[in-house]
C-alpha cells in the first residue's frame, strides 16, 4: 500500500472516530454533576431557598398571633387614696376573661373595696365579692368578629405563603437550569472544537509528511496550517465561553451557613437527558389541569378571593347595631358555695348589663362594605386574567417545544450528511480529485452543523424546563 493511501485511510477514520461521534472526556478523572444533585445543592443551601423556606415559618407566626387574640386574659386593679389621716378607699379589682370561639365571652372576678368615703355603688361585703359569668354579643359579633375574622385570614395566609415559596423555588430552578443546560453546551461546544482541533495537527502533520515526499505541493501545508490556525481560536473562544458558564452555575451553589461554592476545573455537567422526549397531547392537557388548579400565582388570588369574602362579611356584620348582654352571678365568699346555683340565690346576687349604639348614617360601615366589595370583584377579574395568561404560557411553551422537535431531527439528518460529504472529500482529496481547501471548507461546515445540533438541543431542554415552569412547578427527582 502506498504511503498516501496509507495517510488518507488514517485521516478518513480518524475524522470519523473525532467527528462523527464526539465523546465525552474520561470519566476516570472527571466528576458529573447531575442535574438532579444541582436542583439538590440548590435546595438545601441556597439562600434563596431558605428564604423562600422562612416564608411557611412567617405564615406560622401569623397565625399564632392572631389565634393570641383569643386567649384568656387575667387582670387587676388596685386604687387607693388617703388624705389628711383618713383611708378615703382603698379598690381592689380582679377580673379574668375567657373568649370563646363563637362570639361571647366568660367572665370571671373577685373585687375588694374598704373605706371612709366609698361609693356606695362599690360597697359589699368586708371579706369581698366573687362573680362568674357571661358576655354575649347580641348584634355586632354574634356571627363573626374581628377576632374570627382575623385567625381566619391568617389561616388563609398559610397557603398563600405556601404558594409564594413555590413561585421563589421555581423561578429559582429556572433560572439555574437554564444556566446547567447552558453550561452544558459550551462544554459540548469546546469538546468538539478540541477533537477538531486534534484532527487539524494529525491532518498537518500528514500534509508536511507528503509534501517532503513530493506527493503534494508545498502551498497545501500553508493551508493546513491556516486551518488548523483558525481550530485553535474556535477553541479559546468556545474555552472562554465554558469558563463563563461554569462561574454562572457556580453562582447557584452554596454550602451550609451561606458559604460560596465554586466549581473544581475537573467538574463537567452530565451528557445525558438532553434528547428529545416527546411531550404528548394527553400530558399537555395534564399539565394544564394541574396549572388551573395549584398554580401558584393562581393559588394567592384564590386565597385572597377567600380572605376578601371574609373582611366582606365581616364589613356586613358591622351594619348591625352594637347590642352587649352581660350576666353575672355574684358571690360574697370568694370560693363558690353549694348552693349557688339555686333559683332564689340567682334571683337575689346578680349584675345585670345591657348596651346598644348604633351609628344613625352608617357611612364608615356602609363605606367599607362597597370597598371591599369592589376589591373582591376586581380580585375576581384579576384570576380569570391570570388564568388565561397561565394557560396561554403553557401552550406557547408546548408549540415550541413542538417546533424544536422537527429542527431536531432536520439538524441530525444534516450533521449525518454533512459527515458524508466531508468523509467523502477526503477520499476525492486523495484520489486527486479534490483539494485540501474543500476539505476544510466541507468540515467546518461539519463543525457548524454539530454545534447548531447541541444548540438545538440545548434549547428544548430550556423549553421543556419552561413548560412545566408555566404550568406552575419544576419537577425536582
Amino acid at each position: 500500500m502506498r504511503k498516501r493511501d496509507r495517510y488518507g485511510i488514517l485521516l478518513v477514520m480518524l475524522a470519523f472516530v473525532l467527528l462523527g461521534f464526539p465523546q465525552a472526556q474520561a470519566q476516570d478523572t472527571a466528576k458529573v454533576l447531575t442535574l438532579q444533585d444541582f436542583h439538590r445543592l440548590i435546595l438545601q443551601h441556597h439562600p434563596i431557598a431558605s428564604q423562600a423556606a422562612l416564608l411557611t415559618e412567617q405564615a406560622r407566626q401569623e397565625l399564632r398571633i392572631a389565634r393570641g387574640t383569643m386567649d384568656p386574659v387575667i387582670s387587676s386593679k388596685l386604687y387607693r387614696k388617703e388624705y389628711g389621716g383618713k383611708e378615703y378607699y382603698n379598690l381592689w379589682s380582679n377580673k379574668l376573661r375567657v373568649p370563646l370561639w363563637f362570639g361571647p365571652e366568660l367572665v370571671a372576678g373577685f373585687d375588694r373595696n374598704t373605706g371612709q368615703y366609698l361609693n356606695p355603688e362599690n360597697t359589699m361585703p368586708p371579706d369581698g365579692l366573687s362573680y362568674a359569668g357571661i358576655a354575649v354579643p347580641l348584634g355586632q359579633g354574634l356571627f363573626i368578629d374581628e377576632r374570627r375574622a382575623t385567625i381566619r385570614q391568617a389561616k388563609l395566609m398559610q397557603g398563600i405563603a405556601e404558594a409564594e415559596r413555590v413561585k421563589l423555588i421555581n423561578k429559582l430552578l429556572l433560572e439555574a437550569t437554564k444556566d446547567y443546560w447552558e453550561w452544558l453546551l459550551q462544554y459540548r461546544t469546546a469538546q468538539v472544537y478540541q477533537e477538531a482541533q486534534e484532527l487539524t495537527e494529525f491532518r498537518l502533520r500528514a500534509v508536511r509528511s507528503r509534501v517532503l515526499e513530493g506527493d503534494l505541493a508545498a502551498i497545501d501545508t500553508v493551508e493546513a496550517l491556516m486551518a488548523l490556525q483558525e481550530r485553535q481560536l474556535l477553541l479559546q473562544q468556545a474555552q472562554l465561553e465554558l469558563q463563563n458558564a461554569q462561574l454562572q452555575v457556580a453562582v447557584h451553589l452554596w454550602a451550609e451557613d451561606q458559604v460560596p461554592l465554586e466549581l473544581q476545573a475537573h467538574t463537567i455537567p452530565t451528557l445525558t437527558g438532553i434528547d428529545a422526549s416527546t411531550v404528548s397531547a394527553q400530558e399537555l392537557q395534564s399539565l394544564l389541569a394541574e396549572a388551573r388548579s395549584s398554580h401558584p400565582e393562581l393559588q394567592k388570588l384564590s386565597l385572597k378571593g377567600e380572605q376578601l369574602q371574609i373582611e366582606r362579611t365581616f364589613a356586613a356584620n358591622k351594619l348591625l347595631p352594637k347590642l352587649n348582654a352581660e350576666y353575672n352571678v355574684l358571690q360574697r365568699d370568694f370560693y363558690l358555695q353549694p348552693d349557688i346555683m339555686e333559683q332564689d340565690h340567682l334571683q337575689g346576687n346578680y349584675k345585670l348589663g345591657l348596651s346598644f349604639s348604633l351609628p344613625i348614617f352608617l357611612r364608615e360601615e356602609r363605606g367599607k362594605l362597597q370597598l371591599t366589595k369592589a376589591k373582591l370583584q376586581a380580585n375576581s377579574l384579576e384570576l380569570v386574567q391570570q388564568t388565561r395568561e397561565v394557560e396561554n404560557a403553557v401552550l406557547l411553551a408546548y408549540n415550541e417545544l413542538q417546533a424544536l422537535e422537527s429542527q431536531l431531527q432536520l439538524q441530525e439528518q444534516m450533521v449525518a450528511n454533512a459527515l458524508t460529504l466531508r468523509n467523502g472529500e477526503q477520499i476525492r482529496f486523495e484520489n486527486g480529485e479534490s483539494s485540501l481547501f474543500l476539505i476544510n471548507s466541507r468540515e467546518a461546515k461539519l463543525l457548524e452543523a454539530q454545534v447548531k445540533l447541541y444548540t438545538l438541543r440545548t434549547k428544548y431542554a430550556k423549553a421543556r424546563t419552561y413548560l412545566y415552569w408555566a404550568a406552575g412547578e419544576i419537577p425536582v427527582e
